[in-house]
């Protein structure tokens, strides 16, 4: 599924004076509605050198004249000659606070994660008790979550660092109790939160986060009451909602994450990748009508195609059994991302559903073409081909995707399968004896060395394989059809029979089983011949019944 990654924001980072702007952070805040109203989005590294640009007066004596450059240089996204400047600034001052907080600035706006995370460490240590270069690093810190395992820890630490100097820095408090909450500590995330004003606890991105730390500690009614006070509150956001998203997810709550995304959709709130996040909630648990008409709104909600939208739509469509309307969305696919394998791999597995051999040979072939060494694509295309055109043509797919699985007996498995239906009986031996050593695949290539053996007139040595078989495996129907045609070859009709029926027992519609009895039948004079007859010419062709087992040896997802 995908996931959102959404970080929380932090409106008071900076690079100055902290007196100064924690002044104009007052003011701006007042502008936009509340001191405390945290966004869901943060604003840009370049947009934090901005808010600083006047500023930082405990450091006027250590800092050169051209700092103020080496800010526009940043703000104006010159990116390799602001780092350049700083460097030069800090190699005549190394200690130099707001140079290093700078060059942290840059670092972290390229992604260099772990340069940026020494320059604000060394600027933190230049200037002892500077909130707004600890908020820097604690901001670094949410930002790489995903890069570095103990990231959510070290900003925890940060947070409750600027906490010690300032017990009721709000954004402090809120950030450190984000992170104990997306790190588990639920109930020292719920303690932190309640040190926060009575108004202030009421605003939806506290809500929501209280919401998250009840559900992790199971306290069931309180969710209930978050989750209706969250949803029904005059100032909820999307971002509220969405920013709890992963941590619900960690929590295997994914019922309480789609009543919360549905309803922001009732409310209108909803934008157009949480609409589409809603109908894959809905597809995971199993609701695909659901998934598919929401899906649907969230495609007509976007100002332009979306290819991964597409083929959520079109796997959701598959799932239904909607061929023809998969095929519909993998047009369009097709037509936004004509270099993109994936789609022409699914466009073909679709039509093998829909027997449109030619065309599944069409575009797996382009999908082979376009990813030669994905092992599924090669060994997909070769199955259809042997289908289509007989098996030397598929003999190099399935030879490549053993190649590229090595260790995968299924390869070595079909490929003998393949090699026995082109009657090359030596290398099929050859492929089935090594596929004879794992027990996925044991039952199979036994059966497969029978066949071989009953065409070789071999029916001692068939028999006594397939007896190996079906013990491994009592429901490998294909086996029972083997043995009834060993013993109805040794004339030996009462086994024959029994055998025959056993198959029919477990799939009625065994192609060889049928036929087998029916000359059995034929052969005994059993009144029964001819309707059996007349079963047999109901059923597919043995070819396509071939290629479905094939293809069913190894399960291929097409999306």
């Amino acid at each position: 599924m995908k996931a959102f990654s959404v970080a929380p924001s932090i409106d008071s980072l900076s690079c100055g004076d902290s007196g100064r702007l924690a002044r104009f952070l007052a003011t701006f805040s007042r502008h936009v509605g509340h001191m405390f109203r945290l966004r869901n989005t943060w604003p840009s590294w370049a947009g934090v050198v901005l808010l600083a640009t006047g500023s930082l007066s405990a450091f006027q004596a250590l800092a050169p004249a051209n700092l103020d450059e080496a800010r526009a240089l940043i703000v104006n996204g010159d990116l390799t000659s602001a780092s350049a400047r700083l460097e030069e600034i800090l190699r005549n001052s190394p200690g130099n606070a707001e140079a290093l907080n700078l060059l942290g600035v840059v670092q972290a706006q390229l992604g260099d994660y772990q340069n940026a995370e020494v320059n604000f460490r060394k600027a933190t240590a230049a200037a002892r008790g500077s909130v707004e270069i600890l908020l820097n690093l604690g901001r670094l810190y949410q930002e790489n979550r995903n890069r570095d395992p103990e990231a959510a820890h070290k900003g925890i630490a940060v947070y409750e660092q600027i906490l010690k100097l300032d017990p009721s820095h709000s954004e402090a408090v809120y950030q450190c109790a984000f992170l104990l909450g997306a790190t588990a500590f639920y109930q020292r995330s719920l303690t932190l939160l309640s040190r926060l004003t009575g108004d202030a606890q009421q605003r939806p991105q506290i809500l929501s986060l209280r919401l998250v730390d009840h559900a992790g500690l199971k306290n069931e009614r309180q969710v209930e009451g978050d989750i209706a006070q969250l949803l029904a509150h005059a100032e909820l956001a999307e971002g509220d909602v969405v920013t709890i998203l992963p941590m619900l997810f960690t929590q295997h709550n994914e019922a309480r994450a789609t009543r919360l995304l549905l309803g922001l959709q009732q409310r209108g709130l909803a934008s157009a990748d949480t609409i589409e996040q809603l109908g894959l909630l809905y597809e995971q648990t199993g609701d695909l009508q659901r998934a598919r008409g929401t899906l649907e709104e969230a495609f007509q909600k976007r100002a332009s195609a979306s290819l991964p939208l597409l083929l959520s739509l079109a796997r959701v469509a598959y799932k239904q059994r909607d061929f023809t309307g998969a095929l519909g969305y993998l047009a369009h696919a097709r037509e936004l991302a004509p270099q993109d394998a994936r789609v022409h791999f699914f466009f073909g597995m679709v039509c093998i559903e829909m027997d449109l051999q030619k065309e599944a040979a069409e575009s797996l072939k382009k999908a082979v073409q376009l990813d030669s060494e994905n092992p599924y694509f090669n060994y997909v295309y070769g199955v259809v081909l042997i289908g289509l055109q007989g098996a030397d043509e598929g003999y190099p797919y399935l030879k490549k995707y053993c190649d590229l699985k090595p260790d995968d007996p299924r390869g070595h498995l079909v490929l003998g399968e393949a090699y026995f239906y082109a009657e090359d009986f030596g290398l099929a031996q050859k492929e089935l004896a090594s596929a004879v050593n794992f027990p996925q695949t044991s039952a199979t290539a036994k059966l497969f060395l029978a066949r071989i053996a009953n065409r070789e007139e071999k029916y001692d040595e068939a028999i006594a394989k397939l007896q190996e078989a079906v013990r491994e495996n009592p429901r490998l129907d294909d086996a029972y059809a083997e043995l009834g045609r060993a013993y109805r070859e040794r004339k030996d009709y009462i086994n024959a029979k029994t055998n025959l029926l056993k198959a029919l027992e477990i799939n009625p519609n065994n192609s060889q089983a049928n036929l087998n009895l029916a000359m059995v039948y034929g052969l005994t004079k059993d009144s029964r011949a001819q309707e059996q007859r007349a079963r047999v010419d109901q059923l597919e062709e043995i070819r396509r019944d071939r290629e479905k087992k094939f293809l069913a040896t190894i399960e291929v997802r097409p999306y």
